[in-house]
């Protein structure tokens, strides 16, 4: 059952990594449960607060990364419109230009939204790149946050080996 709970651990290490990058994978989450099952294990032992503190600090990260693109958009001057925009771009550049869509589909479709919207040429572009950084920002901390988790993870496997 061990080597089971381990083979399950290190693929939901990997597709936690994974979902800093591909916005539909909840990144932190599944990371912080490969920690929690390979606590289960002989290969690896947690304390209750260390696994109460890395599942807040998921839960943390997964809605701030809800909330970033839209607080920075609104930041950089971005409407309601934008913001749409930028959540439907997404999703079209995952589809459509993968991978450089991941990246370009949450500032073009910001632009876009915003020009639908009645902003001008040069408010659009701005709040395309608000969009952009608050989507950079929330994929670099969930990326800070589950690489974290897979370093205490290899150690704890290693040190139990």
């Amino acid at each position: 059952m061990d080597v089971f709970l381990l083979s399950i651990s290190v693929l939901l290490i990997l597709l936690g990594i994974a979902g800093c990058i591909f916005p539909v994978v909840p990144g932190p989450p599944l990371s912080f449960l490969a920690l929690l099952l390979i606590s289960f294990t002989g290969y690896a032992r947690f304390s209750a607060n260390f696994l109460l503190i890395t599942g807040l600090i998921a839960a943390a990260v997964t809605l701030a990364d809800l909330f970033l693109p839209s607080w920075v958009t609104r930041r950089f001057g971005g409407t309601r419109y934008g913001m749409w925009g930028a959540g439907i771009g997404i999703v079209a550049g995952i589809f459509f230009l993968p991978p450089a869509g991941l990246l370009l589909g949450p500032l073009a479709g910001a632009v876009i939204g915003e020009l639908i919207g009645g902003a001008d040429g040069r408010r659009a572009i701005i709040a395309g790149l608000g969009s952009f950084a608050g989507f950079m920002l929330g994929m670099g901390l969930k990326l800070a946050v589950s690489v974290t988790f897979a370093v205490y993870f290899v150690q704890a496997v290693f040190k139990a080996s």
